[in-house]
């Protein structure tokens, strides 16, 4: 196909050569039977396919078998708009302005690898869109083989859409229901290629996210030299249903649906990774494995400081009376900038984040190809950075990144 207005002549999204960006929290947009594609034979009656209510581009009604058919004639759409001369003609003046399925390399991963040249990015960690809160549901469901089953599923599926450039970093997504079978995943992931473990923000079911039976799974990747990470959705519901029992009219989203975040559990994304990760601290967890990194990615950033603060009251309220905090080498504040590295949203003041929480932890991301990342980001945080020095800067957008992914990191500096 011949294509017009070339997008090789373009400058990218990222226009400053001097700029190296890597973008440490990024998306493919599964489509409906993807995990079940990717699942054991006989696990795939199981899996019910994605639908898409709301005000996504693809919500469907009526009959589910008419919902499957529908959905299909609207990918082979889909994908036939991704390859017109139409689309490819402005598709470096819309990279940052195409949303969700109509973004470049949303979910055709052969298309992915153009997607990084208009953005001007180095990398991308890449995150699953629509089933981090399925993940969590099957891990705390009663059926273990279901949910190291799907999770294995999802797993060769995010290798998959990645292995479609080197520049594409795949999550690989670990239970920790069970202690064998966490170590057996994690095993299995980094031997595959995992660029990190993913694991749900949220307390296991049963037993803590510090038990010391978990001690091999750390072991694992601190030895692989890769992260674990935490995202946003790796729980069950952020605030009681209540909350919306208002009186009022319930307020669009991002996506002008219904099934996403609004301001009132907004207000409860940090909240999870917060009890997890000072849970994780008291109980030694950093302190074991002090090479071991930790990424909090798309749950804010803003929230760091006073939390910090809190750990460290906690420490001095309670250190006299716990063997647990006695036995920690460093403050917990210190464990922080060593070790954990977060996201802030582009609507908070990094500039602020960075001066009371320290340079060493903020990372740059994009949310590609999501809404709420926004169409300008860079821009956005340049205005909260200011005039922040120049290695501030430059841990921001490049090395907090390449501290957290450690071997995967590696020959990602250019």
């Amino acid at each position: 196909m011949t294509v017009t207005g070339s997008h090789q002549s373009a400058r990218p999204y990222n226009s400053d050569p001097q700029r190296l960006i890597h973008d440490a929290d990024a998306h493919l947009m599964e489509t409906p039977t993807w995990l079940r594609d990717h699942a054991e034979p006989a696990l795939r009656d199981r899996i019910r396919p994605l639908s898409y209510p709301g005000g996504n581009e693809l919500r469907q009604t009526g009959d589910p078998a008419e919902q499957q058919r529908d959905l299909l004639v609207a990918f082979d759409r889909l994908t036939g708009r991704h390859r017109s001369d139409e689309y490819l003609a402005v598709e470096a003046e819309e990279i940052m302005l195409r949303k969700n399925f109509a973004a470049t390399g949303s979910f055709l991963a052969e298309d992915r690898g153009r997607a990084l040249d208009l953005l001007g990015f180095s990398s991308q960690l890449v995150f699953n869109t629509f089933h981090n809160r399925r993940l969590y549901d099957w891990e705390h469901g009663d059926d273990l083989d279901l949910a190291y089953g799907v999770a294995r599923a999802h797993n060769r599926g995010m290798l998959e859409f990645c292995s479609a450039d080197s520049r594409l970093l795949p999550t690989c997504y670990v239970p920790l229901a069970d202690f064998d079978r966490a170590l057996a995943m994690a095993r299995e992931a980094i031997g595959a290629g995992a660029g990190a473990l993913l694991i749900a923000s949220g307390c296991p079911a049963g037993h803590s996210p510090s038990h010391v039976a978990l001690d091999p799974v750390w072991a694992a990747a601190q030895e692989a030299g890769l992260p674990i990470v935490f995202h946003v959705g790796g729980t069950g519901d952020l605030i009681p249903g209540g909350y919306f029992r208002n009186g009022l009219p319930v307020p669009p989203d991002f996506h002008g649906g219904e099934e996403n975040f609004r301001s009132v559990d907004y207000m409860a994304i940090p909240h999870p990774p917060m009890q997890t990760l000072a849970t994780m601290i008291f109980d030694g967890v950093l302190e074991r494995f002090p090479d071991l990194r930790v990424g909090v990615i798309e749950q804010g950033a803003v929230w760091l400081p006073s939390w910090m603060r809190q750990m460290e009251s906690a420490l001095d309220a309670f250190g006299r009376h716990e063997e647990r905090l006695r036995d920690l080498s460093l403050r917990p504040s210190e464990y922080v900038r060593r070790q954990v590295r977060a996201t802030p949203y582009p609507t908070e003041d990094v500039g602020w984040i960075i001066r009371e929480a320290g340079h060493e932890v903020c990372m740059f991301s994009s949310d590609y190809p999501h809404v709420e990342g926004g169409r300008r980001p860079i821009e956005r945080f340049e205005a909260s950075l200011g005039d922040v020095p120049a290695e501030t800067r430059r841990r921001f957008y490049c090395d907090n990144f390449l501290d957290l992914m450690g071997s995967a990191g590696r020959g990602l500096e250019r």
